[in-house]
């Protein structure tokens, strides 16, 4: 999951065209890139490969094609030719009459299926309305409004997240200093201080989650293992129910259920090589995720290398279906989100382990407040409520270090994240748990500030804005603030 969409990423366009009209193609760019024709003439909805679609939409000066929630910006090359993100040239095809009928890449060609772009992706060009002088008004800070779904509402004020940084964030996020964020939640000292929108979304629409999905199934082992369902220590691959494996190994037979959730199978799988065996690119393309993730050979000794595999993450959860003997879903609603007060109706998650997920990576879909009860879930080592969720014990272990993964400790689906924050008084080392997915799905706990931070965002196979936004303005600022935990003006 974390390094995204395979050749999606890459915008390697693959496009079918069925016509009897004759299509003039347009010939490789020159030299000197020739200006674009108007660009709301490209502009329309498109077949797209795996019998997906995507669409065009012109943005400015800007040609930008939308695949699911993803911006991806096409550059001009041409008359008609653009190219992508990944240097592909993106020839236009026309009809005899001068029409946009297709688009053409590598030899392959999807045809344009209507004109129109919905009003829902037009929303994601920009983060906020435009007003009648082309820009979006500035923002004023707001109190969230209390909701009956346990999250208590608090105000901004000079000892906790102040109005004036709450509204540097927002901001920040309008006048594109921070782009593609689409929500904010800040949770300090008990209270939601700050709650915003952006790019079209709003508290009710899921949000895909891309590897924070990870560690939701983190939680979800640990409701397994509270059940009895399994243990934590014990071998768990013979749980998958298959009769053998490619690339037999005794070792295999050692994997451990924290083995899988710490990335330290052992396994040849390795996301940040594309050149490993079990990399998530090629994991995609198989007909069984879970079987291909087992066949693999086994390059070091079970619980010792730390390295990023989505197949070992996913492959738990197939497990945990196995002894829960239902879909991970239904397990998930029963065991966690039930217990939180999150509504079946109000997330989506499609657990099938083939290809028919391979553009969709079998991840989960959350609304950010929901995102914000893991948090808190975490925060209270287990607890939502005086209810016991997840029990303490599996929270310390999923939040401790377990393995080391590049530059940064890892626990079991969970990143551990420090931060090197200025203040006025000097540098400050600020240690964080994050739960994390591609495009800018975090959950942050900053246990020595009482802070959850949640954010979505758009910023996929980049770095993400929001590590600047928790490094150099919300951190400073809450670590400035210093205020005592439960002043009356902190009540609802």
């Amino acid at each position: 999951m974390q390094r995204g969409l395979r050749r999606l990423l890459k915008l390697s366009f693959i496009l079918v065209y069925a016509s009897t009209q004759v299509i003039a193609q347009t010939p490789a760019a020159p030299s000197a890139p020739a200006p674009p024709r108007n660009l709301s003439e490209f502009e329309g909805l498109y077949e797209y490969r795996d019998g997906g679609t995507l669409s065009m939409v012109a943005s400015g000066e800007r040609l930008v094609a939308i695949i699911g929630e993803g911006k991806y910006p096409l550059r001009a090359a041409g008359v008609d030719t653009f190219t992508n993100p990944g240097g592909d040239l993106i020839p236009f095809l026309r009809d005899a009459d001068g029409r946009i009928l297709a688009f053409k890449e590598g030899g392959d060609t999807f045809r344009r299926l209507s004109l129109s772009v919905s009003s829902v992706t037009r929303l994601l060009l920009d983060p906020r309305p435009k007003g009648r002088d082309g820009r979006p008004a500035v923002y004023r800070y707001e109190k969230p409004i209390r909701l009956p779904d346990g999250i208590r509402a608090g105000e901004a004020g000079p000892e906790t997240l102040s109005t004036e940084v709450a509204e540097r964030l927002v901001n920040g996020v309008i006048d594109g200093a921070y782009p593609d964020v689409r929500s904010i939640l800040i949770y300090h000292k008990g209270a939601l201080r700050l709650e915003e929108y952006f790019y079209g979304y709003d508290r009710d629409r899921p949000h895909q989650m891309r590897s924070f999905t990870k560690s939701v199934i983190s939680l979800l082992a640990g409701a397994a293992v509270d059940k009895g369902l399994l243990r934590a220590d014990e071998p768990v691959l013979g749980k998958l129910g298959y009769k053998d494996y490619e690339n037999p190994d005794p070792r295999k037979a050692r994997v451990t259920l924290l083995d899988l959730l710490s990335n330290q199978s052992g396994l040849a799988c390795n996301d940040y090589d594309g050149a490993s065996p079990g990399a998530e690119v090629k994991l995609y393309e198989e007909p069984d995720w879970a079987k291909a993730f087992v066949d693999l050979p086994v390059v070091a000794d079970p619980g010792t290398v730390g390295r990023y595999c989505s197949g070992g993450i996913i492959t738990a959860g197939r497990i945990i279906e196995r002894v829960a003997v239902k879909p991970l879903p239904d397990f998930a609603q029963e065991a966690l989100f039930a217990p939180l007060g999150i509504q079946r109706t109000g997330w989506k998650w499609d657990f099938r382990l083939d290809r028919s997920q391979r553009n969709e990576f079998g991840q989960i879909y959350l609304r950010p407040r929901d995102m914000l009860k893991l948090g808190i879930l975490i925060q209270q080592r287990g607890e939502w409520e005086g209810r016991r969720v997840v029990s303490a014990s599996w929270i310390e272990k999923a939040v401790a270090p377990q393995s080391r993964i590049g530059d940064s400790d890892y626990g079991l689906g969970i990143w551990r994240r420090s931060y090197r924050v200025q203040t006025s008084a000097g540098d400050r080392r600020i240690d964080t748990i994050m739960l994390s997915g591609n495009g800018g799905q975090k959950a942050y706990f900053v246990s020595s500030l009482d802070l959850v931070a949640v954010f979505t965002g758009g910023s996929f196979n980049v770095e993400s804005p929001v590590n600047q936004m928790m490094a150099r303005v919300l951190l400073p600022a809450l670590i400035e603030a210093d205020a005592p935990v439960n002043r009356p003006s902190d009540r609802d």
